[in-house]
């Protein structure tokens, strides 16, 4: 397949009329005096912002709440690596299916600074009640006071604990092993794709979902192989971005963000994992993965490139969703809208074709 022209690339970003008109009608908030926050300009003050906005909207999501007659949650303490322990929540659906459970195990949005298990609840629910999944949901430490690799170490330390107890949690992996997030989550999931490759993780992986996933981490173009550097287009140094949500204004206030707040670099695979490509092993025998790219999105064609190298370059089989001028997590903070209730429906069909992908 030829790489996408700069024509159909920023096609893709041409706000969609029903985005404009949501944004017109129900602006994401900026902080009022009634917030407790008001004034503050901490991180924390702004990670609670976000918290409070996107509650505010949950009884519009797909599913709004628990549902305890078809899913059960459970909240368990598992122990990291520097005898620390982080919280994950297990789904189950109530009915178990009688083939038994494949496994997934989430990792939530948020730029490795932000978000909580309500993040990934949605998909969590949807998996169980629909898929018949155990799923698995990860409150990794967060940044700036967990700093790169904490992420990335909880996160992996959680995967092999969902592995080795896999059958105690009520899963069969052999049924389906899926790891999956958005934006950072997404993000995550590329980076431990890989090391469940390169440490052999038994049982081992069938799938990964990648939604509006970090996959370059805004790199600047400069630093992309000219063999890509035509499809970097929505990169914020050269398109300016006009997402509602993912504010980014150039690759220097990603930079402020990356070195100062997280303590990663550019030059990291386990903070950028398009990186793997230039090592040992490149993107090669990785399991199958779904995207599921938004058009307005900065992150575009971060998410577009790895799909088309994984699937032209690593013989990995990939199933991309792309919606044409909508925004990064647009589901979430505008969740009433039918787009919306298409992307979560949408998600679930491509999981369940990650499961059907096994070998």
């Amino acid at each position: 397949m030829a790489p996408r022209t700069e024509e159909e690339l920023s096609g893709y970003g041409i706000i969609d009329p029903v985005m404009a008109d949501a944004l017109a009608r129900f602006p994401v908030r900026d902080p009022q005096p009634s917030d407790p926050y008001f004034g503050d300009d901490s991180h924390s003050a702004f990670r609670e912002h976000r918290a409070t906005t996107l509650r505010e909207k949950h009884h519009l999501r797909y599913i709004p709440g628990p549902i305890p007659d078809q899913v059960s949650e459970e909240d368990r303490k598992i122990p990291v690596r520097d005898g620390a322990e982080i919280t994950v929540r297990i789904y189950r659906p109530v009915t178990r299916p009688a083939q038994g459970s494949p496994l997934i195990v989430m990792y939530h949005e948020g730029g490795w600074s932000m978000g909580d298990l309500s993040d990934e609840e949605t998909n969590c629910r949807l998996f169980s009640r629909d898929l018949g999944a155990v799923c698995v949901n990860v409150d990794y430490r967060l940044a700036p006071e967990y700093p790169f690799p904490a992420w990335i170490n909880d996160s992996w330390d959680a995967l092999k604990w969902a592995a080795e107890n896999a059958t105690s949690i009520g899963a069969n992996p052999s049924l389906g092993f899926i790891i999956g997030g958005g934006s950072a989550g997404g993000n995550i999931a590329a980076v431990l794709a890989h090391l469940a490759r390169d440490e052999k993780l038994s049982p081992p992986l069938t799938g990964q979902y990648l939604c509006v996933p970090a996959i370059m981490c805004f790199m600047p173009p400069a630093l992309i192989s000219p063999r890509y550097r035509s499809e970097y287009i929505s990169h914020p140094d050269i398109t300016t971005n006009k997402d509602p949500v993912l504010k980014i204004t150039s690759g220097v206030e990603f930079a402020e963000f990356l070195h100062g707040s997280l303590k990663a670099t550019w030059t990291d695979a386990q903070a950028v994992p398009f990186l793997y490509g230039a090592l040992d092993g490149g993107h090669r025998d990785l399991p199958p993965a779904y995207f599921q790219i938004c058009g307005l999105d900065p992150l575009r064609d971060e998410g577009l490139i790895y799909e088309r190298v994984l699937r032209e370059e690593a013989g990995v089989k990939t199933r991309l969703d792309i919606y044409k001028g909508f925004g990064h997590y647009f589901w979430t903070n505008w969740p009433q809208l039918e787009r919306s209730r298409e992307f979560v429906q949408d998600t679930a069909k491509g999981v369940k074709w990650l499961l059907e992908q096994k070998s």
